[in-house]
């Protein structure tokens, strides 16, 4: 239905008798004085404007070949029934660029509304909406007024049909589609509109026409201004209702329209507004748990043995430890390190194994509740019934350029292009290698970071202990806190310099496998985006918790990165403050900067855009120039906003046991990041192209890759980052104080070393009036006879972090498999609805079909009541399936 001369033989005698007046608007005398620069109308005020093309004339020896297409194109998409208005270069702001605007009559919509398959309503629903929830009363404040949540009636509906046209509620023909539905038809028609035959093949498409420069731009008009409501005489502004009841900050806790959403953007983009404000509903709950353990860890640090042995001058003033570096390292007493022990315990206590499981299930009730949402928005939306949308399997012009072979489609019966394997197997070596070398790129970068660290750490060490004046200074930034902060900063700025290069070259690397459909293009781009990511954000955060600390060998016998720098050891707590440290700056500067980047971003770009446009201020800026001048949401936008959310459900689950604020930054950031994104798209870029997605698509696969992982992230971070386990082990297997059972725990949880025993090479030169230093590990003392070997606990120890691991992973997995089995995929109630309504709709039609037999057949009674029974039975046949 593609092709114009087809649409022409459909339409034939339901067109006008002659288009000649249609457009003799477009030889009209432009009049600024009657037309109000927010008009969405042709210059006759009747025909709505569905969608714009705009071009600048090109002086260049490609310029009659774009004005041969463009002309044959525009011709194309007349014979389609699409009726066009062409603006002059002289009645546009900046003088040079023209505009094309399109109208889509009754018959073109009526005609591709079958063919695309769109459902409109047959009749206003009996079904009542879901009931309120309890305790309604109290969510007040936070709901939406009724109009404004449901701006609409619920119908029952059915696919449009043309020859069944008095079965819909067609109250005005030019209403009758809403402007979503419109935009999506003439991009349908755009999409697959010829414009010419080069180098003997046929070329097609308004996204060619785009990537060759021949139009600059296409895009359907926004409802209107988005600060005041359309004249009376227009249509409901709705761009103006989400711009007041969605797009503003002081709305921040509000929930959101997403029906109003849906009618202006299309499904894809109400969807995924739909899975934001869901997924930062439920981080509500983990973010009270969340907040509710780290009060704990606050309330208990001074009641906690571990910190006030290290604090208390007699008992940790009294250990000395052993140099953290090399030559310029000194030897340092244990309470230097009293603050960093306190802040420690506030994410390192009791309450940490209990989040860690609790985020287990919190994250296995969040896919499969998402699960049930997702399901009852098919039915509101009336996507039971969906079909991929048509254009996302629509071939890509790169690869129909591309393409020398054809290959009959078993389907279609025609020829199709065909590219054989060989020719793509080069560039999907090309592309594995790419992504590989940029992943061992964010390795060896943060390699550098930790040779950065080392080389600090001696450094800052040296020169603290030689400044008097910062003596005060060092009890407060300690060598490692020190740097744990630049070392994570300077990770930071070098994740987002790799992420921004390597957004460009994954791009480019997707183009040259000449993927076959936007669908191929879009999920190949997804894997390695999400590949990278995955390693440029979280690898750093992987070394911290599961390297840092576990491979340092002893006094005496470290090990060395490259033979020269001393491995990293853990703070005599443990390295999770230095994983909340890392976990911290990454997460919260990730989303500081994609907030403002989004929020201004755009804006300086489209004021740039206005300021060097507006050159003819007596020019009348109309409503297809203010659009043109907004930024381009794209057609990947809605990805990158997916990708940022994903990234960011990583942080919160993965890592979680670390940080348990982490759920409560994320609802924070998604807060604001729901209106960013709600006021750039009302108020900074133009209206994308209307849409349909039932799901969120591969996005959900990677969820659930994510949830599991998370559970053996966190089960590893417990065991073998945090110190709850050592201690339980000493609380129950080693302990002999029974009023306090914790009572030595720090002084069994060092091993002493001979000082004598240190190699030249690594002992400080200072003079010493003791004999041995203190470290962090399980190992026996220099007079017995396995010295420095280790001892009992240390596998006592370690066969107890072995053991939790699989305790915890299996108790958090059989809660999983039995929650996801109790929890129905789509509820009882949808279920009742979704037969409800396809029963009505089955009787409606009956009734119609009966109706026009009536009205249009001339039998006697017993052909008629024959006919009568035919339908009676599809009727019953049809409740039988139902």
């Amino acid at each position: 239905m593609g092709d114009p001369n087809v649409l022409e033989m459909v339409q034939h005698e339901e067109r006008r008798s002659s288009r000649d007046t249609d457009y003799a608007f477009e030889t009209n005398e432009f009049k600024k004085d009657k037309h109000s620069k927010d008009s969405v109308f042709f210059r006759d005020g009747i025909r709505q404007i569905d969608f714009v093309l705009s071009y600048v004339d090109d002086i260049k020896k490609e310029g009659d070949l774009k004005s041969e297409r463009r002309k044959e194109f525009e011709h194309n998409l007349r014979k389609t029934g699409l009726e066009l208005e062409i603006e002059d270069k002289t009645n546009s702001e900046d003088g040079k660029t023209y505009f094309v605007k399109i109208h889509a009559p009754w018959e073109v919509l009526a005609t591709y509304a079958e063919v695309l398959g769109i459902k409109m309503p047959i009749k206003e629903s009996d079904i009542p909406r879901p009931d309120k929830v309890p305790f309604s009363y109290m969510l007040g404040p936070l709901k939406l007024p009724r109009n404004v949540k449901h701006p609409h009636p619920e119908y029952f509906t059915a696919q449009f049909t043309r020859h069944r046209q008095e079965l819909f509620l067609i109250d005005d023909k030019s209403s009758f589609f809403p402007s979503s539905s419109r935009n999506r038809i003439v991009y349908y028609i755009l999409s697959r509109c010829p414009f010419g035959i080069e180098e003997g093949k046929k070329r097609f498409g308004i996204e060619r026409l785009l990537t060759s420069h021949t139009y600059s731009s296409a895009y359907p008009l926004h409802d209107g201004q988005y600060w005041k409501p359309s004249e009376p005489s227009h249509p409901v502004n709705e761009r103006y209702m989400l711009c007041q009841n969605w797009a503003r900050f002081s709305y921040f806790y509000k929930e959101q329209p997403l029906d109003l959403i849906r009618n202006y953007y299309g499904e894809k983009i109400g969807i995924y507004f739909v899975f934001l404000g869901f997924y930062t509903e439920m981080l509500l709950f983990a973010a009270i748990v969340g907040l509710a353990c780290f009060i704990y860890g606050l309330l208990s640090v001074h009641s906690s043995t571990r910190s006030t042995e290290i604090c208390d001058p007699e008992i940790g003033g009294q250990i000395i430890m052993c140099p953290l570096c090399d030559l310029v390292c000194e030897f340092w007493r244990l309470n230097s390190t009293c603050l960093a022990s306190k802040v420690s315990h506030l994410f390192d206590n009791e309450s940490t194994v209990f989040f860690a499981i609790f985020m287990g299930i919190w994250v296995t009730l969040f896919l499969e509740f998402w699960k049930q949402r997702q399901a009852r928005l098919e039915y509101e939306w009336d996507l039971v019934d969906f079909e991929e949308e048509q254009q996302q399997l629509q071939l890509r012009p790169e690869f129909e350029a591309m393409c020398k072979h054809r290959k009959m489609n078993p389907v279609t019966k025609e020829l199709e292009p065909y590219m054989p394997l060989y020719r793509r197997i080069p560039w999907y070596f090309l592309s594995g290698a790419t992504v590989t070398l940029w992943m061992a790129l964010v390795l060896a970068s943060m390699v550098s970071v930790i040779v950065y660290r080392l080389a600090v750490f001696a450094t800052f060490a040296s020169f603290v202990e030689s400044e008097a004046s910062l003596k005060h200074v060092k009890s407060i930034l300690t060598p490692q806190i020190t740097t744990s902060l630049t070392g994570s900063c300077l990770n930071f700025i070098v994740i987002l310099i790799l992420n921004f290069f390597y957004e460009k070259i994954s791009a480019w690397i997707t183009k040259m496998e000449i993927p076959r459909t936007y669908q191929e293009y879009e999920s190949s781009l997804t894997l390695k985006m999400f590949l990278f990511q995955f390693v440029n954000f979280y690898s750093s955060c992987f070394y911290v918790a599961f390297f840092k600390g576990k491979f340092v060998g002893y006094p005496g016998k470290y090990t060395y990165l490259f033979n020269v720098w001393r491995s990293e050891e853990c703070d005599p707590g443990g390295c999770l403050i230095e994983l909340t440290t890392q976990l911290t700056i990454i997460m919260t500067g990730k989303q500081i900067f994609g907030n403002i980047k989004e929020a201004i971003y755009p804006f300086i770009l489209n004021w740039w855009r206005r300021r060097k446009a507006r050159t003819n201020s007596e020019k009348l800026y109309s409503r297809w120039e203010q659009d043109h001048d907004l930024e381009s949401f794209g057609s990947l936008g809605l990805f990158y906003e997916y990708l940022e959310t994903v990234i960011q459900f990583g942080f919160v689950t993965l890592f979680v046991a670390s940080f348990p604020l982490a759920p409560l930054l994320a609802l924070l950031n998604n807060a604001i990041e729901i209106r960013v994104d709600a006021w750039k798209l009302t108020t900074q870029y133009r209206r994308p192209v209307a849409a349909k997605a039932h799901s969120i698509g591969v996005w959900q696969d990677i969820l659930y890759g994510m949830a599991v992982l998370s559970v053996a992230s966190n089960a590893f971070i417990v065991a073998f980052t945090s110190d709850i386990i050592p201690r339980l082990v000493y609380l129950y297997a080693y302990s002999t104080n029974t009023s306090d059972p914790l009572k030595g725990y720090v002084n069994n949880s060092l091993s002493v070393f001979l000082v004598a025993d240190l190699p030249n090479h690594t002992a400080p030169s200072e003079k010493r009036d003791f004999t041995t230093c203190r470290y962090r590990d399980y190992r026996y003392p220099p007079e017995d006879d396995q010295k420095y070997s280790h001892n009992m606990q240390y596998w006592h120890v370690l066969a107890a972090k072995m053991t939790f691991i699989i305790v915890m992973e299996h108790i958090v997995f059989l809660v999983k498999f039995l929650l996801a089995w109790m929890i129905p995929d789509v509820p009882k109630d949808v279920v009742e609805r979704i037969k409800r309504e396809k029963l009505m709709t089955v009787k409606i039609i009956h009734d119609f079909e009966l109706n026009k037999l009536k009205e249009n057949l001339q039998m006697d009674s017993s052909e008629f009541a024959k006919e009568v029974m035919i339908q009676e039975n599809k009727v019953q046949l049809a409740k039988s399936t139902i």
